[in-house]
């Protein structure tokens, strides 16, 4: 399990390229057989990566949470976006389909996961935090939630947003967590942009091919900075910081939360004039 330390945005004002990528960008989370696991300390998140190969993968406790089983005190959300597979949580097993997603609450102890076939593998996407009681496994298929319509093709960011762990979805301890699909010859996404210090944020890309590329902007709002991004790659966002990108073709991103509190509209709008 690789550590990130919290920054102060005075701190990140003096961050070259390259330290920009090693403290924010998230490169490689999915390998064949492993599990791929970062501990930030904004807001004590794990961000993981699980790619099942042959058998299954179990995830286990680790030394930097102090724990007897990963989930102990903590809660985790989980998005598919490889082929089919299987989550089995305390012997109860999960289908799931690319782009479901499944939250697991504190206390489960066994989680198994599995890709049903080795030549198109399960990838699972994972976001957890810390938990202060249990709420019940629930499983969401990504045909089951429509989502929301925003945007226009005129500003290039026409965009479907499904919010699947929040306040009014399924529920959580802080985690809020869902996907936002971009529409073909669309582009930006959370533009005008917005901070909120009261959450932490992760970006999971996907659906982009091999030769795309996502240019993720980050950041005070008056000390902007990028980020060049592959499909299949996150990035960490501090409280202080906006989020928000444009990229070479229309793509999708995973978009989860703690902190605070789990209200989704809860954001810091910041207007075009402030951004430099």
């Amino acid at each position: 399990m690789e550590l990130r330390y919290a920054t102060h945005p005075d701190h990140a004002k003096t961050f070259t390229t390259e330290e920009l990528r090693n403290h924010y960008l998230v490169e490689e989370l999915f390998v064949p057989g492993e599990i791929k696991l970062v501990y930030s300390m904004e807001d004590r998140t794990i961000i993981g990566g699980i790619q099942p190969a042959g058998s299954s993968i179990a995830l286990g406790s680790y030394d930097a949470i102090k724990a007897d089983y990963f989930l102990e005190r903590r809660e985790v959300g989980i998005f598919n976006i490889g082929g089919n597979g299987t989550i089995s949580v305390d012997g109860e097993s999960y289908e799931m389909a690319n782009k479901d997603c499944i939250y697991i609450g504190k206390g489960n102890q066994e989680l198994l996961f599995t890709s049903r076939d080795e030549t198109d593998p399960a990838k699972y996407y994972l976001f957890s935090a810390p938990a202060h009681t249990s709420y019940p496994t629930k499983h969401v298929s990504f045909q089951d939630v429509p989502g929301d319509a925003m945007g226009a093709k005129e500003s290039a960011n026409e965009r479907v947003i499904r919010r699947i762990i929040h306040l009014e979805g399924i529920q959580s301890c802080q985690i809020a967590m869902g996907i936002t699909i971009l529409e073909s010859g669309s582009v930006w996404n959370s533009m005008p942009t917005h901070t909120h210090n009261r959450r932490m944020e992760a970006y999971l890309y996907i659906d982009l091919d091999e030769n795309a590329r996502m240019f993720h902007l980050m950041g005070e709002p008056t000390e902007t900075r990028h980020l060049v991004m592959k499909n299949e790659q996150a990035v960490i966002s501090p409280p202080w910081s906006i989020h928000c990108g444009s990229a070479t073709s229309n793509y999708a991103f995973i978009w989860a939360m703690a902190g605070e509190n789990k209200t989704y509209t809860d954001m810091d709008q910041v207007s075009m004039d402030e951004l430099r």
